[in-house]
């Protein structure tokens, strides 16, 4: 307490006043509460709505009996699951606390004094976070009028100064798909000590289609590429927070020196290396989620409505009426959608693909709204 008897305010550095928290999608509980509705589908976070694997599920109960116990801090038996499945060695994965984590952890180890961080805008909210965090600059390039990443642009802004650059591919919200060949040429254009970080939480879902870059095999040339992947989208395990990288050895045992021990819990752990495997499943996932894209591209047409092809699961879609009030009248029909307001757009709304069922009765619940 000071001498006037009021506590003193406790003060913190300039990029930390600058940090914005993450404001996740609403819960389906916290929006029950509010609104006093029984009936609510949450199509807003892009998760699974068929959840994990059941052999993902077993491998997870078969664990419960050893929450006593800390896990495994290297992740050894996932690793060697992943190394198998992906054709990497074993010290070129580095896992994190959901692929967060090790946006965080790249920002934290590789940006020094002067350097910049380069993405597109709008893009996942994370990345700005890094370089606020670390005292950087981020370097932000718009979109194209089509909401697809401007290439040409992102090449010109390369500079002396550029140490990360963060591609969301498909990006986050657009579901937009940039091709093997750009990325090619974006890497080619990097100064040295320049690391692209490719973010592929959706890969499974665009890994369907032949645009989809071949990621791996640039980390399998030795280039300065971070290849982020997550099991919480397809293999429906976001409530247990795990995601890896793939890159060169060298950059996974600079990781391996700033994460924090034990970041991948055993539950995690043991339900990553069994959805992996579990290649049917994942099969089931991508086919419904294709039939569930279809019925949303028919409504739009039907509609009138403008939408950015997804290679992923879940559709921007230009309402054309202001996408806050689009959100709000959804709600009170029992959805829960993403409004644009922190993607630069008044009028788009991304929606996850749902069930088949839950996708019908959206279409069902936006064409009332639109009526209105």
């Amino acid at each position: 307490m000071s001498k006037a008897g009021l506590t003193m305010p406790i003060t913190v550095a300039p990029n930390i006043e600058k940090l914005v928290p993450y404001v996740p999608g609403r819960s389906v509980e916290e929006v029950q509460r509010e609104l006093g509705i029984s009936k609510l589908v949450k199509l807003a976070s892009n998760e699974n709505p068929y959840g994990p694997s059941p052999r993902a599920q077993e491998a997870i109960i078969q664990e419960v009996g050893k929450l006593n116990i800390y896990p495994d801090a290297s992740s050894h038996n996932l690793k060697l699951v992943m190394s198998e499945f992906l054709d990497v060695d074993t010290d070129c994965i580095a896992f994190g606390n959901g692929s967060d984590d090790l946006i965080h952890l790249l920002g934290v180890t590789f940006l020094e004094e002067g350097d910049e961080i380069l993405q597109g805008d709008p893009s996942f909210i994370r990345y700005e976070s890094a370089a606020l965090l670390n005292n950087v600059t981020c370097r932000m390039v718009p979109l194209l009028p089509d909401w697809s990443y401007d290439m040409d642009g992102l090449i010109a802004a390369v500079n002396d100064h550029t140490r990360l650059v963060f591609l969301a591919n498909p990006n986050n919200p657009t579901g937009a798909l940039v091709s093997h060949s750009e990325v090619e040429r974006l890497l080619d254009s990097l100064p040295e000590r320049a690391l692209l970080v490719l973010d592929e939480a959706y890969y499974e879902y665009a890994s369907e289609h032949a645009e989809c870059p071949r990621a791996l095999e640039w980390v399998r040339q030795g280039r300065n590429v971070v290849v982020l992947r997550t099991f919480s989208k397809a293999y429906g395990l976001a409530g247990l927070r795990i995601g890896y990288g793939v890159m060169r050895a060298e950059i996974a045992g600079w990781l391996e020196r700033t994460r924090e021990p034990f970041n991948v819990n055993l539950l995690a752990q043991a339900g990553g290396a069994a959805a992996v495997a579990d290649t049917e499943f994942l099969k089931s996932i991508l086919s419904y989620n294709r039939l569930g894209l279809q019925l949303l591209y028919t409504a739009c047409d039907e509609l009138g409505l403008s939408y950015t092809t997804s290679y992923a699961n879940f559709l921007w879609i230009d309402t054309a009426k202001d996408a806050s009030e689009v959100t709000a009248q959804l709600l009170r029909k029992g959805f829960i959608v993403r409004s644009s307001k922190a993607f630069k757009s008044s009028t788009h709304i991304r929606v996850t693909v749902g069930t088949l069922a839950e996708t019908r009765d959206f279409i069902e619940a936006l064409k009332s709204v639109l009526s209105q």
